[in-house]
């Protein structure tokens, strides 16, 4: 076969270079060509289709009559380089297609010659000795499928083929490994599409008994037996299945083709069978019962076979329908069959029915009769396998089961309409079996979207009228707003088809008539759920309801707007994600819509305090269904303002978000400003008439994104909170993803316009978009040293994508010797950035001398190759030195040597470099480095052990980590010279410990990583002739991790060694060598047989890695196969667990059972398995369920964690929702037992068990345990309730259930009644309750205590479930409450129980809104006779009883209103728990009740505060705070609140309370209430002293090192005292107490905590509110970033204030900050954090220095101002000076070590921050003041200023503009 290179060498030679062609064909012949290599080097997919659709376009640009004209012999050669291409490309169909376009236009040239070609290349592989190879067969499916002109060849050679095909079959399915991997599929597959593609030639072969061909024979043999099991890849059979169906299909009658069909069918026997089709005949043997071969058969029947043969009859039978009679049992069987097949099996079904419909004329002209008459056996059939299967836990069952019931619909109807049937039955059964589906069911919403149609939205909207209830709630959970929504959509869409359909009978609808009719149903809706409280129904409604509305109903807008109020809470979102659905949707401008209006509250909306309204509110400025939509001016100035102030926000859904809407932004200004572009290029020189317009768009799209362009690298610094960082490397992203012409591979979707170039150069000749500039680079390359992984990962990324390809010299050679050091750092995160670094090198090192380290040509991939190949020899002799010094020193290597720094380096160089790893690597280098890595992991588990030997050893015991601690600790005393033993032992781990342990688990975990990851690349790579790795060193590899798994017992170490022993097995079993395949399987054998092995020592009962080796091997299995591996673990664990305990068993060893039920719990849990345990869920569950009664003690705790995780497996994800939503999950009793039938046996014996134990006599002792009961009520409990069992086959479940009721245990009676809802079904919820009702006591009647409590327990549950929906009252409710007012002594003292009492008032608050006001009457009045009557003694439950009444007391006003007003008189425990009340938030909605209980609890103060209960005291406080403060402290605070109290009392209450503060008394959630309540009552003793103390409370509380809640009561001290204090006049005091209170503001506005940030920009809120006097309308809440400015804005013109403002500020003394970093080094492993990490000294700089400004204008105005000023400039003036030259004397022309590590440093950049600032600030007093002029020059300090800044910018130092302004004297005041 000819060579691709050879071939393009001779075109170039013979083709291009020769004159005889014309120019225009020999060039564009050369750029045809390089097109192809391109191609051909590329190894990513896109780039190589993007390669070959340019080349082919060039080809098409020549034209016949030109390419004739070329030689043949260069003809022939271009037909031989792209058939060369062809199979080069085999694997990628779409660039097969694309050369095979090339040949058919060199084919109208000359036909014959492409023919000849591609016959010679077919003829080589059909016409030889040897077996046809899995590449032969893959160029055979190519040709076949891919290839016209191969089409015909094969047209040809079938016979050949067929043969070769044949001979190849036999010798596959004798090997296990190849039958079962991919050269038995491919060969199955080039069967299919020759019978597929060649059906005409195939035909006679098979129906012609002349022309049989023993080779189809000898196939379908084969196949057969692959269908029937021979082979286990399950994707090979079912492929096998659609070939003997497609086969089939070459019949030119019917009858045949119908009795071969039939024939097939028999695949169901269980004997051997004589399969018939045409002339062949094959004997077919079944080998097992999975059900794949009738799935593969009746799949490729309905996939394959033409009507005319579905629907022949059987000889026998000519009534039979093939497709009704033969297909549907098998059909029907296989979807009740609990197989690991499922969702095949429902995709069979779904076939069926398709298949079905198309041929329904035919079925009816057959039978003469309907095919689903109502009740008739078919319908109910499908009905019964569509509903019961419609909850399925396997993945995309229910999407099959959803479309089959579509179809089974669409069916009913046609047969109605062909019969003229006009009662149809069906749907209004399916409907109300649909309604009675309780809420939470998923399916029912489904089956409401098929239904609609069919019903009309009228008929279901007035049977179903909690349709709006339901869908909200389905809105407020996650699960189900999906089809919550699809139902929404479904009904508008059907009300507006049904309004026109009316309209068009009429007079015609207006859209806003449409958008009316819509609006009386749907508006209040809508409305409720954007304004919603509930945050998942917002964001839901908003991102399903709206958009769709607008498509159906665009009208809509205008209704949704009239009912929105931007100041109402909620309203503002909704406003903002109606007005951007509304613009993306409809594309009409949304800036008209509400009148002037519009861009106010835009403008409150972009400034909210909340996230999402911000989000909506830029959706709404970026949006557009036109990316030519340029942005206006206004949205861009807009944007200028938005974007600077969101940088810092804590929430990662924002940044992304943010990141998206800027991108849409950007992408609307660039395609509008290439739209000029290209306007301008095409309008004529003349022609300048409205020219003006389109050159300002561009010039302000232009210099948009250069203004967003430079702002990233301001915040980039060391010293900025991550958010802000992350935040502008997204946005960096998204401006060079936009703006820049660089093409990336492995994206789809955004990429650059092809014209993008002309924009690009049109910037640049304004002076602008220069991205790429050395001082941004050198920005990026200081976050590679990011205390964060993310931000180095983005860093990495920008620079290796979008910057120049090589690094400047000085710039590679400083971040060589940077990376050396780190990499040799003890710092896991320093030798992860030097690993990273080190990756970037690889790629970025300029061309160097040849002795240089780093000497490369990255154009060239040679060279580039060359490079990585000696940068990873450099890096292995490197980590083999780090091997050494462990060896001879570990606690040296552990500091300056770790090892894991270098081998991470390896992995990333590698690995992620992007170079082929058989480019870089040779046989010998790879077996170093496995040597090394085999050496190194024994070392380091030698230093674990303590014993070199005994690691080496097969113990497969890891030791305990107190033997790891030992070892280690020995290993320390050797090095140190002994003497560890003397002193005190400490409980924390040394330096020393801390240094080895890290340098080993670190270490052994990167080995893992990087070992998997290499051998991965190695194999899925692979390259014939050239082995990297043989068979012998994959099995030393697996060795290394079975000993990292076994023998450590790190859980770091053992992850990520998982990591890479996955990534190890995949690769392995993937392959086609079943040599390699059996090193797994040989790993799992050892595993299991480790875990059947008794421990001969003690070790954790977790098993450590052991299970997760198994995880490893079984997880790696191919999904499409049978799972072998996965089925012998699980049986043998689960015979291993069954083992009986040995008599002698020892606690302290770890039994083999034991770790099996670890493992087993490892498998169920593992995600890599999926649902393929489920398979295995019964066997598991009975298990753990059984162990859960052994007499070990590890033994039960194994089997409860190996049940819980089951269950959470069985059950699928809990379903959330906003308000903590159901604890039920989403799968009903009849779905669990149907998915899992072995269960139900089991479970119930269980439970009748436990309550046959408690049927003894009325004296006996019940307390019989039985451990497997409450695990078994739990999983019931969990289980939806509220489904109807058609066939009450769980009917046995409630008599034991109800049973359990008399249970002596508390909580097994709580889960029997809620696991009662769940298992009883709607129709039986009144009749149980009555009965439990009759069995309520009477007043005489003796009662068991347990038993009564039980019966109410259940009486509750079933109450609140059947009357969660507001129904009028039934007969049977009224039973029910007629015997609950019998019972009324249940209530009463007379039932000494506490704990019965309180669940009797449950009973009665669930049905109080349906009790008579005489029942409540005398209800109430007893339980307050109770609550005041004495108790003696202590009573258990007595306090849950009290809580209950009052909870039921307080419900009415009347009541509430009497026990407080005798508050003073209560019990200590009934005061408790009515405050207790109060602070969980009830009673503050009545304003009557709110004002009686402040004044209770005020007047009780003193006494709560001298309390001696702690807990008394808080909550007493809290609950003073929450009743005083109202609970919305964004309305406008007045002073006073409420009635002061009397004059003694109040300065007591403060001081005890300011007492506490100062002398922190109390915990910190004391102090915080205490603190709140001390500033609610400050508003009643205004004096000096008080609130200078409360001051100085504030100012110690807002300290980063206080507690956070502490924290948070300082900034809600501000909201509720701070702004109604400021705005009293409290003569001269009153300053100095403002400027006190606005500096703490400013404190808490930088706080760590998104909480206390937020409350203290409500503080500044609630202050602008006042300050601008708008009344009682509600306080605008602005987010933080607004409210900083104007909480300076305060303190401008205030005397003091410029100690407050430099306080804020950074230290400026650069020279003592030099002096510190040089004496302090790298102290220890673990770097201590910043209390508070959030605050940025260099922004809050820029948020300063305008206030700063302002001051030096105003310096004459105020003689206390002149002082102040003149102070600080006086100490300043030789400072500032100073600093600024020790900063020149640092810059130098070239890049330093000592220059990047200061570009690292946070610090230093603070310090710059703080100095530029007071330079700037002197600079403007110098100018402005002649008293100060003395102390310095302007001009020089103005000169030097700039100089300075000038440096620092090229040397990668960037300020944020205000603050370069400022140094230029261009700052505006």
């Amino acid at each position: 076969m000819w060579s691709f290179e050879d071939l393009m060498t001779s075109l170039r030679d013979c083709v291009i270079t020769e004159d005889q062609a014309a120019e225009n064909v020999r060039q564009t012949l050369r750029l045809f060509s390089d097109k192809l290599s391109e191609s051909s080097r590329s190894s990513v997919k896109r780039c190589k289709e993007r390669c070959l659709e340019e080349a082919a376009q060039l080809l098409r640009q020549l034209p016949e009559a030109q390419l004739a004209g070329l030689e043949e012999s260069h003809l022939l050669l271009l037909v031989r380089l792209l058939i060369s291409m062809q199979l080069q490309m085999v694997n990628i169909s779409t660039a097969c297609r694309k050369v095979d376009q090339m040949l058919q236009h060199l084919a109208k040239v000359d036909d014959q010659l492409v023919f000849r070609e591609t016959h010679n290349c077919l003829h080589s592989m059909v016409h030889t000795e040897q077996i046809l190879s899995f590449e032969d067969l893959q160029r055979a499916c190519m040709f076949l499928e891919d290839s016209a002109v191969g089409r015909k060849v094969w047209g040809e050679s079938y016979l050949s083929l067929l043969n070769k095909v044949s001979e190849l079959f036999p010798i596959v399915l004798q090997q296990e490994s190849l039958r079962d991997g991919p050269l038995c599929y491919i060969a199955v597959k080039v069967c299919l599409q020759t019978f597929q593609l060649l059906s005409s030639e195939v035909a006679p072969l098979v129906w012609d008994t002349e022309h049989g061909s023993p080779a189809v024979q000898k196939i379908l043999q084969a196949l057969m037996d692959i269908i029937l099991g021979q082979c286990c890849n399950r994707d090979t059979r079912l492929l096998a299945g659609t070939a003997v169906a497609m086969l089939i299909n070459t019949a030119s009658e019917s009858r045949a083709g119908g009795a071969a069909a039939w024939s097939l069918l028999q695949v169901s026997d269980l004997e051997p069978w004589l399969l018939t089709v045409g002339a062949l005949q094959v004997q077919c043997t079944p080998t097992g019962k999975d059900g794949v071969d009738r799935l593969a058969v009746s799949r490729g029947l309905l996939t394959c076979c033409r009507p005319h043969i579905l629907l022949s009859s059987h000889v026998d039978a000519t009534e039979m329908c093939l497709l009704l009679k033969g297909l549907f049992p098998l059909v029907y069987a296989l979807c009740e069959e609990k197989l690991d097949c499922h969702y095949f099996a429902f995709e069979v079904l779904t076939l069926w029915l398709k298949k079905v419909k198309e041929c329904l004329a035919d079925i009816w002209k057959m039978t003469g009769v309907r095919l689903l008459p109502d009740n008739g056996n078919l319908q109910q059939q499908l009905v019964h396998i569509i509903w019961t299967n419609a909850e399925s836990p396997v993945e995309g069952v229910s999407e099959f089961v959803r479309s089959a019931f579509c179809l089974l619909l669409d069916l009913y109807k046609m047969d109605c309409e062909q019969l003229c049937a006009t009662e149809k039955t069906l749907y209004f059964t399916l409907l109300q079996r649909i309604i009675k589906l309780p809420w939470e069911a998923k399916a029912k919403y489904h089956r409401l979207c098929a239904l609609l149609p069919y019903l009309g939205t009228d008929k279901v909207l007035d049977q179903y009228a909690d349709i709006p209830n339901h869908l909200l709630k389905c809105l407020s959970t996650n699960h189900l707003s999906p089809c919550g929504s699809e139902l929404y959509k479904c009904l508008i869409q059907q009300q507006r088809q049904e309004l026109c359909e009316v309209s068009q009978k009429s007079d015609s609808h207006t859209e806003l008539d449409l958008a009316n009719q819509w609006a009386r149903r749907w508006q209040p809706v809508l409305h409720k759920a954007l304004t919603s409280d509930v945050t998942l129904l917002q964001n839901n409604s908003s991102t399903h309801l709206l958009p769709c509305t607008f498509q159906v109903f665009p009208s809509a807008v205008d209704a949704l707007l009239a009912s929105l109020d931007p100041f109402a809470p909620g309203h503002l979102y909704a406003w903002a994600c109606i007005m951007s659905s509304y613009r993306t949707t409809t594309g009409a401008s949304p800036w008209a819509l509400s009148g002037s209006s519009t861009l106010e509250t835009l403008q409150l909306a972009l400034g909210s305090a909340d996230d999402k309204v911000r989000l909506a509110a830029l959706n709404l400025l970026c949006c557009s269904p036109k990316t030519k939509d340029t942005p206006t001016s206004d949205e861009m100035s807009i944007m200028k303002m938005f974007i600077p102030q969101n940088l810092n926000c804590e929430s990662s859904p924002f940044r992304q978000h943010f990141q998206a809407g800027v991108k849409r932004f950007l992408v609307r200004i660039r395609d509008g400003c290439l739209a000029h572009v290209r306007g301008q290029k095409g309008k004529k020189k003349g022609d300048t008439s409205h020219s003006e317009r389109p050159q300002d768009t561009l010039e302000q799209g232009i210099g948009f994104v250069e203004w967003l362009g430079q702002l990233p690298y301001c915040y980039l610094a060391p010293g900025h909170s991550y958010q802000r960082k992350k935040t502008v490397l997204l946005l960096l992203s998204a401006v060079l993803e936009t703006c820049t012409d660089t093409w990336s591979p492995d994206r789809k979707k955004g990429q650059p316009p092809a014209n993008m170039g002309s924009l690009i150069n049109c910037a640049r000749q304004r002076g602008q978009w220069d991205f790429f500039c050395r001082t941004k680079q050198l920005v990026l390359i200081s976050c590679l040293e990011d205390s964060t992984n993310e931000i180095r990962e983005l860093s990495a990324d920008l620079l290796l994508r979008f910057f120049p390809p090589s690094f400047p010299d000085d710039i590679a050679a400083v971040l060589l010797v940077r990376t050396r050091q780190l990499l040799c750092s003890p710092r896991v995160q320093e030798a992860q950035m030097g690993a990273l670094m080190m990756k970037v090198l690889l790629q970025k090192s300029p061309d160097q001398p040849e002795d240089c380290r780093l000497s490369s040509d990255i154009t060239v991939s040679d060279v580039n190759n060359h490079k990585a190949s000696r940068m990873i020899r450099l890096l292995v002799k490197e980590l083999e030195e780090h091997y050494l010094i462990a060896k001879a020193e570990m606690m040296l290597a552990a500091r300056t040597k770790p090892i894991h720094g270098i081998v991470s380096a390896l992995q990333r160089c590698l690995l992620e470099a992007g170079s082929s790893v058989y480019d870089i690597l040779d046989h010998s280098l790879a077996i170093e480095v496995l040597g090394l890595l085999e050496n190194i992991s024994l070392l380091l588990l030698g230093v674990l052990y303590g014993d070199h030997d005994a690691c080496a050893t097969e113990k497969d015991a890891p030791p305990s980590f107190c033997d790891m601690g030992n070892a280690i600790s020995s290993l320390i005393a050797q090095t140190s010279g002994g003497g560890q033993g003397d002193g005190e032992e400490c409980v924390l781990l040394s330096e020393e410990h801390s240094l080895v342990l890290t340098c080993c688990w670190v270490s052994l975990k990167e080995i893992g990583i990087f070992l998997g990851s290499l051998v991965e690349k190695v194999l899925t790579e692979f390259k014939p002739g050239k082995h990297l790795l043989e068979k012998e060193d994959l099995i030393r590899a697996s060795k290394i991790f079975k000993n990292i798994l076994l023998k450590c017992r790190h859980w770091g170490a053992v992850e990520g060694c998982c990591i890479g022993f996955t990534k190890f097995c995949a690769c392995l079993l993937s392959s086609n060598d079943p040599e390699l395949m059996d090193i797994p399987t040989h790993m799992l054998k050892q595993g299991l047989q480790v875990v059947q092995c008794p421990r001969s020592t003690s070790v954790t009962r977790r098993a450590a890695g052991l299970p997760m080796l198994i995880l490893c091997v079984v997880s790696a299995e191919e999904a499409s196969k049978a799972r072998p591996l996965l089925a012998h673990s699980m049986q043998t664990l689960l015979e291993t667990a069954r083992t009986p305990l040995p008599e002698n068993w020892d606690q302290t060893l770890d039994l083999p059972q034991v770790c099996a039920v670890h493992t087993l719990q490892a498998l169920v849990r593992g995600s890599g398995l999926g649902v393929a345990v489920l398979q295995f869920a019964p066997a598991v569950a009975i298990l753990s369920l059984t162990l859960l009664s052994s007499p070990c003690w590890a033994m039960r705790n194994a089997a409860l964690q190996l049940y819980s995780s089951l269950c959470s497996r069985m059950l699928g994800q809990r379903p959330s929702s906003e308000d903590s939503g159901p604890t039920q999950h989403g799968m009903s009793p009849p779905a669990f037992f149907f998915h899992y039938p072995a269960l139900q046996p089991f479970l119930l014996g269980e439970l009748k068990g436990a309550a046959q134990g408690l049927q003894g006599g009325p004296n006996e002792a019940k307390l019989h345990l039985q451990p497997s009961l409450y695990p078994v009520l739990t999983l019931l409990s969990q289980l939806q309730p509220g489904v109807q069992d058609s066939k009450e086959t769980l009917s046995d479940f409630l008599p034991p259930l109800l049973q359990l009721s008399a249970s002596p245990i508390y909580s097994v009676r709580v889960m029997a009644s809620k696991a009662l809802v769940a298992m009883t079904p709607p129709s039986e919820y009144m009749n149980i309750l009555i009965k439990l009702t009759a069995q309520l006591p009477s007043p005489q009647e003796r009662c068991f205590h347990n038993q009564l409590h039980g019966q109410l327990l259940q009486i509750k549950a079933l109450v609140e479930r059947a009357l969660c929906t507001d129904s009028a009252p039934s007969a049977a409710l009224s039973e029910v409450l007629s015997r609950m007012d019998a019972s009324l002594w249940l209530v009463t003292d007379a039932q000494r129980c506490p704990l019965v009492r309180a669940v009797y008032l449950g009973v009665a608050g669930s049905l109080r809104r349906f009790c008579c006001d005489t029942y409540l009457s005398k209800l109430s009045d007893t339980l307050m006779h109770g609550l005041h009557t004495p108790k003696t003694g202590l009573q258990v439950g007595l306090s849950s009883f009290h809580q209950q009444a009052i909870h039921f007391l307080c419900a009415d006003l009347k009541w509430a209103c009497q026990i407080w007003n005798s508050f003073s008189a209560a019990s200590p425990d009934l005061k408790l728990s009515l405050v207790t009340w109060v602070v969980e938030g009830r009673g503050l909605q009545q304003t009557s009740l709110k004002e009686v209980i402040q004044r209770v609890l005020q007047s009780d103060l003193m006494e709560a505060l001298l309390s001696h209960s702690v807990e008394y005291r808080r909550t007493y406080l809290a609950a003073l705070v929450a009743v005083m403060a109202g609970g919305d402290s964004t309305l406008p605070q007045h002073l006073p609140q409420s009635p002061p109290l009397e004059e003694p009392v109040l300065p007591e209450c403060l001081d005890l309370l300011l007492g506490d503060l100062e002398n922190q008394r109390g915990g910190p959630e004391f102090l915080s209430q205490a603190l709140c309540a001390a500033s609610l009552l400050l508003s009643r003793c205004l004096k000096i002293s008080v609130l200078l103390r409360w001051c100085s409370v504030l100012e110690c509380h807002r300290s980063p090192d206080i507690p956070e809640v502490l924290r948070m009561a300082c900034a809600e001290a501000l909201c509720v005292a701070g702004v109604p204090l400021m705005s009293h006049n409290l003569r001269k005091h009153s300053t100095a107490i403002t400027l006190r209170l606005i500096n703490t503001g400013l404190y808490l506005l930088q706080d760590q905590s998104q909480q206390v940030r937020m409350k203290a920009a409500c503080f500044t809120s609630m202050l602008h509110h006042s300050r601008r006097g708008e009344g009682q309308r509600s306080v605008y809440l602005m987010q933080v970033n607004q409210a900083l400015p104007l909480l300076l804005e305060e303190c401008v013109d205030t005397p003091g204030t410029l100690e407050v403002l430099l306080c804020h500020l950074p230290q400026s003394d650069l020279r003592c900050l030099l002096r510190e970093i040089s004496e302090t080094g790298c102290s220890s492993l673990y770097e201590q954090d910043e209390a508070n990490v959030f605050a940025e000294p260099s922004v809050m700089s820029t948020h300063v220095l305008p206030y700063l400004l302002q001051m030096a204008e105003k310096y004459s105005e105020s003689s206390a101002l002149v002082q102040s000023l003149s102070a600080w400039a006086e100490q300043s003036a030789a400072q500032v000076p100073d600093s600024l030259a020790v900063c020149k004397e640092l810059q130098s022309e070239t890049l330093t070590p000592a220059w990047l590590a200061l570009l690292t440093n946070p610090r230093f950049h603070n310090t710059l921050c703080g100095l530029f600032t007071r330079a700037a600030f002197l600079l403007r007093l110098l100018k402005t003041s002649n008293d100060v002029r003395h102390l310095c020059d302007p001009s020089s300090l103005h000169t030097n200023l700039q100089e300075v800044c000038g440096l620092l910018s090229q040397n990668g130092v960037h300020f944020p503009s205000a603050l370069t302004a400022a140094v230029a004297g261009e700052l505006p005041l």
